[in-house]
């Protein structure tokens, strides 16, 4: 239970509506920079360089400072309201690294059968349209041909968007809901189909509200951000690192992202054996981590 103390008290949905419209604010300082840059002529949008600035910039006024100035507005101690304050424990990276490995085969699968999935013609060609247009931007950002791009792209798409994405999600929707209402699974929940949504990627949402569940219970075991952090790091470090190393290689697929995924008519094998052994991390990961708090929690 989060024991900081509150400067003002406002309901659960007027914190969110505070939350809501600072991210808003946040976009749309970014769009009239991205307009002002345009019009100037310093931006290219087919530059990955440039991207990748923009790609900081906007996390920077539409995630960090909105999470930030919430906990400043709504606590005593914004760094524990944000969960900053907790270190990560060794357990806890140790079950990031083991589930970012035991999970593959099975996200694999997952994120192939929702690339796949068949919609009504009517939805199709709504959203069809805007997952072809951030699947080109994400190809460029991924576009790695020397190990300068290479660790460009872990800072920017590894770490920035890591942190800014779980400070927002995690540390302040996440964080204020569970404080506000006690409703963990239910903020656990909300907040990763919020977490999916919102990227506007509906043929990978699945996968994408997944990895938000796996983020917020990390939050919600160890009570630290870090730990979401890390592993949120690791997820997008991993594509980028692979991107580049099949790109040196001269490969046109990713063979990460073929780790699990069965020749065509066999039956997901690999991928079932993933995901029995991820959902069984996930109980005992649950179990240390509540056993833990307990303990933490008597010992006080």
């Amino acid at each position: 239970m989060n024991e900081n103390l509150p400067k003002r008290r406002l309901s659960l949905p007027a914190a969110l509506l505070l939350l809501a419209a600072l991210v808003f604010i946040g976009f749309m300082l970014a769009s009239v920079a991205l307009m002002v840059l345009q019009s100037l002529g310093l931006l290219n949008l087919e530059s990955r360089t440039h991207l990748l600035w923009l790609t900081v910039g906007q996390d920077v006024l539409a995630f960090i400072l909105p999470a930030v100035v919430l906990a400043r507005f709504l606590w005593q101690r914004p760094c524990a309201a944000l969960r900053l304050n907790v270190p990560p424990s060794w357990m806890a990276l140790a079950a990031v690294v083991l589930m970012q490995v035991i999970a593959l085969p099975a996200m694999n699968w997952i994120v192939d059968w929702n690339a796949h999935v068949v919609l009504p013609t009517a939805l199709e060609s709504v959203l069809r349209p805007m997952e072809d247009a951030a699947a080109l931007q994400t190809e460029l950002l991924l576009n790695v041909t020397n190990v300068w791009q290479m660790l460009a792209g872990v800072l920017v798409i590894g770490l920035v968007a890591a942190l800014s994405e779980e400070l927002l999600f995690r540390g302040a929707v996440q964080g204020t809901w569970m404080d506000y209402s006690g409703q963990r699974h239910v903020a656990v929940w909300g907040v990763a189909i919020l977490f999916s949504a919102i990227h506007l990627q509906f043929y990978g949402f699945v996968p994408r509200m997944l990895l938000g569940v796996w983020f917020g219970y990390l939050l919600l075991w160890t009570r630290s951000l870090w730990v979401p952090i890390i592993a949120h790091f690791l997820n997008n470090t991993i594509v980028v690192v692979s991107s580049y190393i099949a790109a040196c290689n001269g490969a046109d697929e990713n063979i990460v992202d073929t780790i699990g995924l069965p020749a065509l008519g066999q039956l997901p094998w690999v991928a079932m054996v993933s995901m029995v052994a991820s959902i069984a991390l996930v109980v005992l990961a649950s179990k240390y981590f509540s056993r833990k708090n307990d303990d933490d929690f008597s010992a006080l």
